[in-house]
């Protein structure tokens, strides 16, 4: 594959589908961790478990481990993928490297053999996962001895694809549920603040006013990019008033079997 088209393809995730140059920067951290573990010369079989029927039965991921034995697992359950992939239009563009994902499968019976992942990544996907401790039960049987987990998650989202929308973890939540599966050494990295999270929620806001109103607010919000919101963040990134208090937006963990 073409180094190009690579950077090409993720170029546009990053602007098109993720939105993280405009509305959603915690994001970055997702494609920052991707790409790391896409070059990582240890992670030889990877299993990505996630939701590619809303994007037209594509791999969003698959292009970056393009190199690696890689299997995309569909996650979506038999209401979401009714509905139809109602997200294929922000994949459309020629940029996107179309690769189809590799089987439709319930999360509760993952058909993959034991100890056959060196690496499993879940993007984005652990809050529409009601019964967690089962999907991360089998990705321990699934990883080798050593194999490593991946889990990306938002802090702070509307409830969407209803209802199959369950939770919100924290780092420590999620880090004590997987010690208590059997992973080691989880280590976690966070991403965004407060003012992300003010311009996320504007952003919502702003979807539920119709297009002949709120011109006042709309014309507030758009005035200030999210350039605006991340300059105050750089500069104010402490909470001054409570101790132990941190506001951030998403977080990815990367644990061992």
């Amino acid at each position: 594959m073409e180094v190009k088209k690579l950077r090409e393809h993720v170029k546009f995730l990053k602007e098109k589908v993720f939105f993280v140059n405009t509305k959603w920067p915690h994001f970055e951290l997702l494609f920052k961790d991707i790409e790391a573990l896409s070059k990582s010369k240890k992670f030889k079989n990877i299993v990505s478990l996630e939701r590619g029927s809303l994007y037209g039965d594509i791999s969003l991921f698959a292009p970056l481990f393009h190199r690696k034995n890689f299997k995309s697992i569909d996650c979506s359950t038999k209401k979401i993928r009714s509905r139809g992939s109602y997200n294929k239009k922000f994949v459309k563009n020629n940029k996107i490297i179309k690769i189809p994902v590799s089987k439709h499968c319930d999360y509760r019976k993952i058909k993959l053999n034991k100890n056959s992942a060196d690496l499993i990544i879940i993007p984005n996907l652990m809050h529409h996962i009601f019964d967690h401790e089962l999907l991360l039960k089998q990705c321990k049987k699934i990883l080798k001895k050593n194999g490593q987990l991946y889990i990306f998650e938002p802090t702070i989202r509307e409830i969407h694809q209803a209802p199959d929308d369950y939770f919100r973890f924290t780092p420590y939540s999620l880090k004590k549920i997987l010690k208590k599966i059997g992973f080691k050494n989880s280590k976690h990295k966070l991403c965004g603040g407060p003012f992300t999270a003010a311009a996320y929620c504007l952003d919502q806001a702003a979807q539920y006013i119709p297009k002949n109103k709120g011109k006042e607010f709309k014309k507030i919000f758009l005035k200030k990019k999210i350039n605006y919101f991340l300059s105050y963040e750089k500069n104010f990134n402490k909470n001054l008033i409570r101790k132990n208090t941190i506001f951030p937006v998403s977080f990815s963990i990367l644990t061992t079997v």
